[in-house]
């Protein structure tokens, strides 16, 4: 990697830690510079202002969530060619590796945002509200080819199942920071597991 892309990625590097630990309110950009050891006309070279900063951090979160996800529900589909145990067997890989971080998930860009919303420009706002229509379409996409084999049990929204299963993810990790047990997190999602197998396979 280039120099500039070295300093820019360290930056959000310490721009992350700080968020997820303060907030995007309590995380000054004098902070970041000095931990960085670079002047204020390095930091502005690499990022015109605060809102470019969130933006590069909530994408640069995104890319990394979204490459995970392909690649836990891509390794479940060629170990079950079945939609349904593919995403079963999806659901307990990602619990799998939730469980396995030693201090837990460090926390969710797109909820501090969300947050503190009104610190940030429309195109903050917008690309935080894409952020949950990707995990959305994401979900539903599978729960449309699940249903079309294995129609669900009781009457379902399929759109609101897929919010579902992105909220409790996100809940699952405030609820294992909150309360310092990194297990919690794996739980929920097995939880989501076991009401997905339930809804879905006529044979549970």
């Amino acid at each position: 990697m280039a120099r500039g892309g070295a300093t820019r990625e360290r930056l959000l590097d310490i721009a992350e830690a700080g968020v997820l630990a303060k907030g995007f309110a309590g995380t000054s950009i004098d902070e970041i510079i000095a931990e960085a050891e670079i002047t204020k006309s390095g930091f502005f070279y690499h990022f015109r202002d605060k809102n470019e900063l969130a933006r590069a951090l909530i994408q640069r979160y995104l890319d990394t969530e979204e490459a995970l996800l392909d690649q836990v529900f891509a390794r479940a589909r060629e170990l079950h060619e079945d939609p349904l145990h593919a995403f079963l067997i999806g659901l307990k890989l990602l619990a799998e590796m939730m469980a396995d971080l030693p201090n837990g998930h460090p926390g969710c860009l797109v909820a501090t945002s969300a947050y503190a919303e009104r610190m940030f420009d429309d195109k903050v706002r917008e690309l935080n509200r894409q952020a949950v229509v990707v995990w959305r379409e994401r979900f539903l996409a599978m729960l449309e080819e699940i249903a079309a084999r294995h129609p669900p049990r009781e009457p379902v929204e399929l759109r609101a199942l897929a919010d579902m299963i992105s909220g409790t993810v996100e809940g699952g990790i405030i609820l294992s920071k909150a309360m310092r047990e990194p297990k919690l997190l794996s739980e929920q999602i097995l939880l989501v597991r076991t009401f997905v197998r339930l809804l879905f396979d006529a044979s549970a």
